[in-house]
């Protein structure tokens, strides 16, 4: 059946046929090619017959996903309806709008097509087997990253509401103004507890400093845990990947 051979090449094929592979590898090199204009400031003509070429692929792209996706959900003809709202499909269709540019100068409306483009690099998802890995690894272990979130943000609302109220407004040495607003402590508490700490805010009272080495502290745990939460669930999810593809091969 013509659908079923259109779904095996477009979908990263499990059998390890050729063509599947080598439209895996065009849609790659179209979706980083259809990014190339956003690294220049200047627009230059050969910018948009990159556009053409690549809003074409993608218009392709996503009329096969979507006539073939009763396969993929299952759903009979209710499948045609359910899929363009599907998260991928999405991205998709935002990673083609931008190509309405073509159409008309008109729909350049304040840089969002310029952005709309870089949704485009969402579309390797599809594409990247490592990633999928990742992101299937994100689903299973999100209870245990969510917890950490939670466990961060309080402490960072916590420590910015100290630093807000125990530090000065103005540095009494430099005259600069420091923890002017709420948002400042915020910005503030998120840089140290991550461990970058840029150095523009700096605490001035043993209070604060206090509070800072805590946060440089605190921020190591909070990096290293979810760190190899997601080492080793990466590290089964990539062995059990081996197996199915040994089992296939």
């Amino acid at each position: 059946m013509w659908q079923q051979k259109i779904y095996d090449l477009i979908n990263r094929d499990r059998k390890g046929m050729l063509a599947s592979r080598i439209y895996d590898w065009y849609m790659l090199v179209m979706i980083f090619a259809s990014i190339v204009p956003l690294m220049f400031i200047e627009t230059y003509p050969i910018f948009r017959i990159i556009e053409t070429v690549t809003v074409i692929a993608f218009i392709i792209d996503y009329l096969l996903r979507w006539s073939t996706s009763n396969i993929q959900l299952k759903k009979g003809w209710v499948s045609y309806i359910i899929y363009p709202f599907t998260p991928m499909a999405i991205i998709d269709l935002l990673s083609i709008l931008p190509g309405l540019n073509l159409i008309s100068p008109e729909f350049k409306l304040l840089r969002l097509t310029r952005l709309l483009k870089i949704v485009r690099l969402l579309k390797i998802f599809r594409y990247s087997d490592k990633i999928t890995m990742f992101l299937n690894v994100l689903k299973k272990e999100c209870h245990v990253l969510l917890s950490v979130l939670m466990l961060a943000l309080f402490y960072i609302f916590i420590t910015a509401l100290v630093m807000f109220n125990a530090e000065p407004h103005i540095n009494p040495e430099t005259g600069a103004v420091t923890f002017n607003s709420f948002f400042d402590a915020l910005y503030w508490a998120t840089v140290t507890l991550t461990t970058v700490g840029y150095g523009d805010l700096c605490p001035v009272t043993d209070i604060g400093r206090v509070v800072s080495m805590f946060s440089s502290l605190f921020g190591v745990a909070i990096i290293a845990l979810p760190s190899g939460v997601i080492t080793a669930s990466y590290l089964e999810e990539l062995r059990e990947y081996r197996q199915k593809r040994g089992e296939v091969e």
